[in-house]
Order: structure tokens, then C-alpha cells, then sequence
């Protein structure tokens, strides 16, 4: 058996601890009013924190796994449940083609920066062309993290690392009822990228890499490359179970292999190549299809200009308008190629020697 390492992890909080980090939420003078049933809450909050009451609602497996009788949670049956319909959706033939487009940009209007960002008026107008093909889209805005009240998505806590079986499909690491880990996106963002026929992502770049808002969604799908699709086989997080069944063999399944993609990465300054190219290998290791080399762009807007005048500049740059046409137009031509069997991709059904 190959041990987990173990010894980083700090004990849980103490309960002064644990008062100062829950009551951060109620600083706000107008919860005073409700100071004694806060204090009910923090207490029933700290037994469920003590005792790791992570998944509160429960119910045997049942037959269709290989532990009938885990206890399995209810909030991810339900998430798993979901991605099956969409599954099932997404390879009949008969539903109407679907593209999810991802605004990848931190900012919006509703929250401090006070103004849209130029990576949504992108997308508006990649949905003009995909809609206009009789596509229907998407738009998964991620700058909503930044502006939507208790709107999450949790970091990756990495359990691939430890082995590919412990990285269940979809995440079962959230919700986290006992540390309050709860609210988490994901579980909409992973039917949304399983009922698509191809996605196309936009993106500006920030410090030479991808926002956080984008780059927090990349790690949680991690589990789509690889991931188990049965978290009774490892007891839920039972890391020397994951361990004994990574070392007897893995599959590492590509749940979301097959589709489409393409990329539209813009900068002021630096860095717009390497993301893009971060981007492309990504989706290329996950198993998806770029569209052709039109559908993978990487734009300066206003280089070394002013962020003020940054929109009225995209205003005024109709060829990277018309770039960005071109990425859906290609997505949208790639779509109807995959769903009637027509994509060209020579190099599939040949085995991967180093699968992972």
C-alpha cells in the first residue's frame, strides 16, 4: 500500500477562533439586532465545523454503484443526475445545436470597476453570429463572481494529485456544509460545459496570465479529465483506496472529449500569445476540437493606449470585430461538421501509450 504523506493540514479552529472568523460576517452595526439569534447560529454552526458535518443530507448509493450501501450525498446525486440529461441532450441528434461562451474577464459594471468590460461586448457579439446560425447559446459571464451576493467558485483542492480515483466527476469536495463552503457555481458550470457541442472562451489577459475568475473554473474541471464517476469506490475521499485503485489501473475517462473550442485572448500590453497557446493546449489535452486556425485569436486593443479610452478603441477596431465573427464562425461551421460525423480529426483512435 502507498501511504498518503500527511502532517501539513493545521489542527481545527479553537472555538475563540472559530467566533472571530464567523462574526467577520456580521460587523455590519444593522445585524445588531439580531445579536442573540447570531450567537444561536454560531453555535450550531461550531458543532457542525467540530464535528465535519460536510454533506448533511444523505442516502444509500443503491445498486448503480459499486458500494450500494455508501452514503452518498444528495447534493451531488442530484449535480451527477443533471450531467447525465445533459449528456443524453447533448448526443441526440434530434436537440438543437448548443455553444457555451465564457466571458473569462473579472470585470462588469455592478461591481468597483463602474464599466463593462470589452471582453463581454465579444461575446455579445460571438452570440449574434452563433444565434444567427440557428445555434443556441450560453453566455456564462464569469465577472458575476466579482458582483453576485454568496456566488462561488471554491478553489481545487487538488486530490487528483494524491490519485486520479479520489477527483470524483462532477467535484465532490463542495458543498462543504462545515466549513461554510457552500454556493459553489460549479455545479451549474459543469451541466453548462456538458450539454455543449463546442465552447468558445474569452479572455483578457492579466498579468501575462488568465483572470482568476477564469482560472479558478479551469481547476475545478479537472475532474472532467480523469475523474471518477463513482465515489463509492473510494469510500468518498479514502486517499489509500484512491491510491490502491490508481496503481491496479485507471482508465483516466475524458468526460467532456469530442466537442468544439475556440479562443479569443486580447491585451493592451503583453502576454496575449502564451495565454492563448496555455488555453489551446488545455482544451487540446481535454480531449476537445479546435475549430481550425481562424478560430484561435490573440489581439492587442490600444496597445500602450489609454485604459480609459480602451472601449471607444475596440469601438473603432472593426477588423477585430470581425476577428472575433470569425472564431464563432468557425465554431459554428465545426458544429454541424461533429454532429453529422463530418469533423476531420485524424488522429482519433489512436492509443495513448502515457494516458493521465
Amino acid at each position: 500500500m502507498t501511504k498518503p504523506r500527511t502532517g501539513q493540514a493545521p489542527p481545527k479552529l479553537d472555538r475563540n477562533e472559530f467566533h472571530l472568523r464567523f462574526s467577520g460576517s456580521f460587523k455590519d452595526p444593522t445585524f445588531d439586532l439580531a445579536h442573540e439569534a447570531i450567537a444561536q447560529i454560531e453555535e450550531i454552526a461550531w458543532n457542525n465545523y467540530s464535528h465535519s458535518h460536510k454533506a448533511p443530507f444523505t442516502a444509500k448509493a443503491g445498486p448503480e454503484f459499486a458500494d450500494p450501501d455508501y452514503d452518498l450525498s444528495d447534493e451531488w446525486r442530484a449535480t451527477r443526475d443533471k450531467l447525465l440529461a445533459a449528456e443524453a441532450r447533448q448526443k441526440d441528434s434530434t436537440t438543437p445545436s448548443r455553444v457555451l461562451l465564457i466571458c473569462g474577464s473579472a470585470r462588469n459594471d455592478g461591481s468597483c470597476p463602474g464599466e463593462m468590460s470589452k471582453t463581454f461586448r465579444m461575446a455579445e457579439l460571438a452570440q449574434q453570429v452563433l444565434e444567427g446560425s440557428g445555434i443556441e447559446v450560453d453566455l456564462l459571464d464569469l465577472s458575476l463572481l466579482t458582483s453576485d451576493y454568496e456566488r462561488h467558485i471554491h478553489p481545487c483542492k487538488g486530490c487528483v494529485s494524491t490519485a486520479m480515483p479520489l477527483c470524483h466527476w462532477p467535484c465532490s469536495c463542495y458543498p462543504n456544509h462545515a466549513q461554510r463552503q457552500v454556493n459553489d457555481w460549479m455545479a451549474e458550470i459543469y451541466e453548462q460545459w456538458t450539454a455543449a457541442h463546442a465552447v468558445i472562451i474569452l479572455t483578457p489577459v492579466y498579468w501575462y496570465q488568465t483572470p482568476s475568475v477564469l482560472k479558478l473554473m479551469i481547476d475545478r474541471l479537472v475532474c472532467a479529465d480523469g475523474g471518477n464517476p463513482d465515489p463509492t469506490t473510494t469510500s468518498g475521499k479514502n486517499a489509500e483506496k484512491a491510491k490502491a485503485i490508481e496503481l491496479d489501473g485507471w482508465s483516466y475517462p475524458k468526460h467532456l472529449a469530442g466537442r468544439a473550442y475556440g479562443v479569443v485572448v486580447h491585451g493592451d500590453v503583453a502576454g496575449i500569445e502564451g495565454v492563448r497557446r496555455g488555453l489551446c493546449d488545455w482544451l487540446d489535452w481535454m480531449g476537445l476540437i479546435d475549430a481550425g486556425a481562424l478560430s484561435k485569436l490573440d489581439r492587442y486593443i490600444g496597445y500602450y493606449e489609454s485604459y480609459a479610452e480602451s472601449h471607444e478603441t475596440l469601438d473603432h477596431d472593426h477588423a477585430m470585430q470581425e476577428e472575433v465573427k470569425n472564431v464563432a464562425r468557425a465554431v459554428a461551421v465545426a458544429v454541424v461538421e461533429l454532429r453529422a460525423n463530418h469533423l476531420s480529426v485524424p488522429d482519433k483512435g489512436l492509443r495513448l501509450p502515457r494516458p493521465k
